[in-house]
């Protein structure tokens, strides 16, 4: 047998035209069910209905009530009936482009919309950078065996290549096949690409990269790799051997800061705090909020002042992970002076994604929510690819992508 390649086109499933703005909605794991009840009134072909299909169901159920799987296929059932969804008649590659208005000007970024190759996730050639939970993971297992369908997409990485690019931006070209623009201003545009010739030249060009990484999704991969393996042993292959991924250039993905937010100071006065963070920080007091311009630097929020932290360059290590500005946070601060060893299981910790601004982390700490916060300067997509090459696995919320993918453009069918 052939080795597989590291990506595949595949029959999408995806809005009939005209329909796209009606079925595009926020990825599942943004929202609580809470929200997506909010979201999805009045709105009776939004996708939340088979990714959160517990908003259909009464509001005390447990998400992982084997009937809120049943809801989600038979919601997506009610979406081919209606022909709100229809597939395509011949694999395809897609063209996904995100455009975003940021303080620094128009962000977009263009990137391909594939299955890759789950031999490829299995092997290490599309590579990991955290851990997975459980829970999580039997989670999207129990969603992919109930639709039959990978319903949403993992976030991938290539190293960019002036070829890949190119092919990328051929198929993005003229009118899209859908073009949204989701109520927090981002716009989502989807190109098809059945061409015969030009699918085979986008195949050959990414199974000529050494690798993928992943940079949003390890759940969803690892329960794709699960669901394929039940089904080589069940004799049912076919197309569960690839996930569903959109690859973006890895220059063209933003990362934005990933900060941190503590109850209490571990029995320190706030002087003391400060004295304390000398011993391995610069500091200096800031009459401005401290957005963080460069590695190593660090915003702390205290009674009502802002510190610029500097790390001192002697403490930097070489190692990959450790020289991350969010493990030199743990290392030198959070652990040693604040107590907070573990950043998955501490209470008394909590995340706030730089999309929410310095205003937020001013909020939780005036409010007297929260005793200090700590602004850090967002991880660089080659430090990911770094401690993806090494085999190791980031700190806890090192990363916040944005923009987020929407659920319901394309999905993938397992035949």
């Amino acid at each position: 047998m052939d080795a597989p390649t590291l990506i595949k086109p595949f029959r999408g499933l995806r809005p009939a035209p005209g329909r796209a703005a009606e079925v595009a909605a926020p990825p599942y794991d943004v929202l609580s069910s809470e929200e997506a009840r909010q979201r999805a009134e009045g709105k009776p072909w939004s996708f939340l209905h088979i990714s959160k299909p517990e908003i259909d169901l009464p509001a005390e159920i447990d998400p992982y009530d084997p009937a809120v799987y049943a809801k989600a296929a038979e919601n997506l059932g009610k979406l081919l009936e209606a022909g709100v969804l229809a597939r395509d008649a011949a694999p395809c590659y897609y063209a996904y482009r995100l455009t975003m208005q940021t303080n620094e000007g128009e962000h977009v970024q263009t990137g391909l919309v594939a299955t890759a190759s789950v031999a490829c996730y299995d092997n290490g050639r599309i590579k990991k950078h955290e851990f997975t939970r459980p829970d999580k993971e039997d989670d999207r297992v129990r969603q992919i065996e109930a639709t039959n369908a990978q319903t949403g997409p993992v976030l991938l990485a290539y190293p960019a290549t002036a070829t890949a690019d190119a092919l990328i931006d051929a198929i993005a070209q003229g009118e899209p096949a859908a073009d949204v623009t989701a109520d927090n201003g981002v716009r989502h545009q989807i190109w098809v690409c059945a061409d015969a010739a030009r699918v085979e030249a986008v195949t050959r060009c990414f199974d000529g990269m050494e690798a993928l990484y992943i940079a949003d999704g390890h759940h969803r991969s690892a329960a794709a790799a699960r669901v394929a393996a039940a089904r080589r042993q069940e004799e049912r292959v076919l197309s569960s051997d690839y996930f569903l991924a959109v690859i973006f250039p890895h220059h063209q993905m933003k990362i934005l800061d990933y900060n941190r937010v503590v109850k209490d100071l571990n029995g320190l006065e706030n002087s003391a705090l400060v004295a304390r963070c000398a011993e391995a920080f610069a500091v200096e007091e800031s009459a401005a909020r401290v957005q963080p311009a460069a590695p190593g630097e660090f915003g702390m929020y205290l009674a009502g002042q802002w510190y610029k932290l500097t790390i001192k360059p002697e403490l930097i290590p070489a190692d990959p992970v450790a020289r991350l500005d969010v493990s030199l946070l743990s290392d030198h601060l959070l652990g040693p002076i604040l107590g907070i060893a573990d950043l998955r299981r501490d209470k008394r910790i909590d995340f706030v994604g730089g999309i929410r601004g310095l205003e937020e982390l001013e909020r939780r700490v005036d409010t007297g929510e929260m005793a200090v916060a700590f602004a850090l300067h967002p991880t660089r997509m080659d430090q990911l690819m770094a401690v993806a090459d090494s085999n190791n696995v980031m700190p806890p919320k090192s990363t916040w992508f944005e923009p987020k993918l929407a659920d319901g453009l394309v999905s993938h069918v397992l035949d």
